[in-house]
């Protein structure tokens, strides 16, 4: 459903994003993750044709953005979008007019209890359930979300992962940004972003398959860790210890000599992340 490839924004001398290319096919969640300031809201307006690229091009369903039809796309903002002196009822029911459809149930949604608040006046968790309800209500078959699950509780974010499977499962492409890597095993595939750019893609057990870590349990010098950060390895600070990413047990020894308590472990996914954006 979306294809896009070579995406670059600059900015006068800055480049926002830099040659990103990714897919998002029917049924599957995307993810781009990655740091603030990584390009990820960037690279979501020239997928919506919010931003015209500097360079690069975005296909939806094989159509160039300009001639898509606007209501195939649903797209939640950071900043949701959502009339703050409105009541929820009457945020539902103002955007499926635009879209030509009857407004959703809220009761349906868990929303009835507060259908007659105004959004200024309910959650932040609240408004993203709203939001999410809004972008979904003329059942569009691509959904953009950009940091939606921001600022909300662990079951907040728990129950709007539930509703954003449910729309994948109903055969929406579903592209999502976020800068939490706990939320990465949610998506099918992730393309992790730093600096604008696209340092890896992949589903998360083959990136995490790609590292290995060696744990060191004793202390080290400044100069053993500037000699293993010249030989390539990304430091982590352990508990306890250090974690090197990046460099296999020889090259450690190589550097170290042979110190007590040295092991290779897997790597875990915020570590992958951490070696690849450094």
């Amino acid at each position: 459903m979306i294809d896009a490839a070579g995406l670059t924004k600059r900015f006068d001398d800055v480049v926002a994003v830099d040659e990103l290319s990714f897919t998002v096919g029917p049924g599957e969640i995307v993810g781009l993750l990655g740091a603030n300031g990584a390009g990820k809201t960037t690279a979501m307006k020239m997928t919506l044709g919010l931003l015209t690229p500097t360079s690069g091009r975005v296909a939806i369903d094989g159509l160039a953005i300009r001639d898509v039809d606007r209501r195939v796309m649903g797209y939640v903002p950071q900043g949701l979008g959502l009339y703050g002196d409105l009541t929820v009822a009457e945020n539902v029911a103002f955007v499926a007019s635009a879209f030509g459809v009857s407004p959703p149930s809220l009761d349906e949604d868990g929303l009835g209890a507060i259908a007659n608040r105004r959004i200024d006046e309910i959650s932040l968790g609240l408004r993203r359930r709203v939001a999410f309800l809004v972008a979904r209500c003329h059942e569009p078959s691509v959904l953009i979300l950009d940091e939606p699950t921001s600022g909300v509780g662990p079951l907040g974010r728990a129950r709007l992962w539930e509703t954003i499977h449910e729309t994948a499962a109903g055969g929406a492409a579903v592209l999502v940004s976020t800068h939490h890597m706990d939320e990465a095993e949610e998506c099918d595939r992730v393309v992790l972003m730093a600096s604008g750019r696209a340092v890896m893609t992949g589903a998360v057990n083959e990136i995490v398959a790609r590292f290995t870590t060696v744990a060191i349990a004793s202390d080290l010098t400044d100069t053993q860790l500037r000699g293993l950060r010249d030989a390539g390895g990304t430091v982590l600070v352990g508990h306890p210890g250090w974690r090197i990413i990046g460099v296999d047990i020889a090259e450690v020894c190589d550097v170290l000599g042979t110190p007590e308590g040295v092991v290779a472990t897997p790597s875990s996914f915020e570590e992958a992340f951490v070696a690849l954006a450094t």
